[in-house]
């Protein structure tokens, strides 16, 4: 099955993610925020999945999806928050990530969103860019 790393500051959520993923057969890693989670990923060990938290101490999960779609543009990028405005800053990066899954969730939905994540075709998404293509447009169109 797949390796997963999961970021998430809430142990408890933490453990209960892990024992659910793990029981389905995949490989996780798991840590308590994204710097941690960007170290990790750093060292080198491929992973399959980046399940996220958006709202998290040092680096939320806004920064380090931002930060590993640029560097491991290959890793696919599963989000979770129990936030709506924080949702929606996470869709602004639609073309990023996978998918973002509403707190709380059962164990049956966070399987299947990791599932889809895994199995998603990809061909959408574009490499991450600090680029900011409405200003260049605007530019474009107005010399």
């Amino acid at each position: 099955m797949a390796r997963i790393l999961i970021a998430e500051d809430e142990a408890a959520l933490r453990e209960f993610i892990s024992r659910a993923l793990i029981h389905h057969g995949h490989e996780v890693v798991a840590v308590g925020d994204g710097a941690d989670a960007l170290v990790t990923l750093q060292r080198g060990q491929p992973f399959d999945l980046l399940l996220t938290d958006i709202v998290m101490p040092v680096m939320d999960g806004i920064a380090l999806a931002l930060k590993v779609a640029k560097e491991f543009p290959d890793l696919r990028i599963l989000m979770m928050t129990g936030y709506a405005a924080e949702r929606q800053r996470a869709y602004n990066l639609d073309v990023l990530i996978h998918d973002v899954i509403a707190k709380p969730f059962t164990l049956a939905e966070i399987c299947e969103k990791v599932t889809e994540a895994l199995t998603s075709d990809r061909t959408n998404l574009r490499p991450a860019t600090t680029v900011d293509r409405g200003l260049q447009q605007k530019r474009q169109d107005n010399p």
